[in-house]
């Protein structure tokens, strides 16, 4: 079930950052235990992979707090976010130990898609609420939250790899989070519906 966890806490972490839980794995697989990299996922603690994946984040931390680039940020990361996702979902070994599953095991793929979708709907939910804190803000909310997305993907990944089940409350607290942004966005929405002629 831990390890359910960890893969469901880092899948999430990627769709807020898809670089965060990437590196975070990499950086504890090389420098502790607390990740063992399964057969196949060795190349996620390259530290030329590495210095990659940290140059990329670097790029995502400066063009995610500019309003308007923000969102064509965004659109790029559709792909980028759920195949993170997949990747720290499985490279966690947290496929293959799901419940001791057996078919688990045996179908390697059920971890990837298992991160995907975890990170593609973290993923669409920040895309949604974006552009509307960019036009409630007049873009000044945009580096602030790009900044609590970022702290919150580090949290995340951190949680889901060293107390998993906390993943849970995490959860929990994302889940409201979304419900309240979903809120605000419909909100929005129909105030400008009625302005409009």
């Amino acid at each position: 079930m831990f390890a359910a966890l960890t893969g469901l806490g880092l899948s999430t972490a990627a769709g807020l950052n898809a670089y965060i839980p990437l590196l975070v794995v990499g950086i504890l697989a090389n420098f502790t235990d607390a990740v063992k990299l399964p057969d196949g996922y060795t190349w996620l603690s390259n530290w030329g992979v590495l210095a990659v994946i940290a140059v990329l984040l670097a790029a995502e931390f400066v063009l995610d707090k500019i309003p308007a680039v923000d969102s064509v940020n965004d659109l790029i990361q559709t792909a980028v976010r759920p195949a993170s996702g997949g990747v720290v979902f499985s490279a966690t070994t947290a496929a293959a130990e799901l419940d001791n599953s057996t078919w688990m095991a045996e179908n390697p793929w059920m971890g990837w898609l298992l991160g995907i979708v975890v990170a593609l709907a973290v993923h669409a939910l920040k895309t949604t609420a974006r552009p509307v804190v960019n036009a409630g803000t007049a873009g000044v909310g945009a580096p602030v939250v790009s900044t609590v997305e970022d702290a919150g993907s580090l949290g995340m990944s951190l949680i889901a790899i060293f107390t998993p089940v906390l993943v849970i409350l995490a959860l929990i607290v994302l889940a409201l989070l979304a419900w309240w942004a979903i809120r605000k966005v419909r909100r929005v929405r129909r105030r400008a519906d009625r302005r409009s002629p």
